[in-house]
């Protein structure tokens, strides 16, 4: 048997236990024998990680649910093939439950035509639909559900005491997840998200991507900056709210000002 690298007391991160870099960030929760995973990837990793469970001595048959934070392939993909391994339940926030169910390619990043991208989404039932304020009990441990849009319509994020298991919230390079309108981006619920999370008293996030790092006031202040200004720029499309140089060129044609 290998032994476990907690990350915090409960918590294993499996590429980080594995030494390797799977793909997303897996966390294996645990208490009192039972365990939950928080994502699980891509389905060509996922006989690696149930093995490497079973190599730090968790019982498969012990596991009480995985968790998806928001329904992308890179974070799901691996759900039917684990699910059916684990003799399991999933759980997920009610936006990700149909594009789950039906292996919605478009919805979840596996097939983008533009840049061929062309992945299966194998479908899976999510058995247990979870909300904001809603609780997962993992042994003694209690998951808290924050319903956190803004990446993606399903994104949730689930706060353990002084933890945050945050999704692809932020990073600790201050990037955020993925800003793309046919997969539910929104910003300004993005920033309500952040702000949520600068606000609060959590003191760990543990992103679904990179390393977990201490909450950072002015990191993400500096990120929510940021995604303000996206609000009015039009490389942001259909996401940004408005582009005041329209309205500028409307004024400029209507008072006929030339260039110079």
């Amino acid at each position: 048997m290998l032994e476990r690298k907690e990350i915090f007391p409960g918590v294993i991160e499996l590429n980080m236990q594995a030494g390797e870099v799977f793909g997303c960030n897996v966390y294996l929760v645990h208490d009192e024998g039972e365990w939950a995973l928080i994502d699980i990837g891509y389905s060509d990793t996922v006989n690696d990680i149930v093995e490497l469970i079973r190599e730090i001595d968790f019982p498969l048959s012990k596991c009480k649910t995985l968790v998806a934070t928001h329904a992308d392939v890179d974070h799901i993909q691996g759900l039917a093939q684990a699910k059916k391994l684990l003799k399991t339940t999933v759980t997920g926030h009610k936006l990700a439950a149909e594009p789950l169910r039906t292996g919605d390619r478009i919805h979840t990043f596996a097939q983008i035509v533009a840049q061929g991208i062309d992945m299966e989404m194998p479908p899976v039932d999510v058995e247990e639909i979870v909300d904001e304020g809603d609780t997962i009990t993992i042994g003694n441990r209690t998951l808290e559900v924050w319903h956190t849009p803004g990446h993606a319509d399903s994104q949730c994020a689930f706060r353990m005491d002084n933890l945050l298991f945050s999704g692809d919230n932020i990073y600790r390079d201050g990037c955020v997840g993925a800003i793309d309108a046919h997969h539910g981006s929104d910003i300004p619920a993005f920033i309500k998200s952040l702000e949520r999370i600068r606000d609060s008293d959590i003191e760990w996030l543990l992103p679904s991507h990179g390393p977990a790092f201490r909450k950072d006031v002015a990191m993400i202040q500096k990120t929510l900056d940021r995604l303000e200004g996206y609000l009015h720029m039009a490389d942001f499309g259909t996401c940004a709210v408005d582009w005041p140089l329209m309205d500028e060129w409307e004024k400029e044609v209507r008072e006929g000002k030339m260039p110079g």
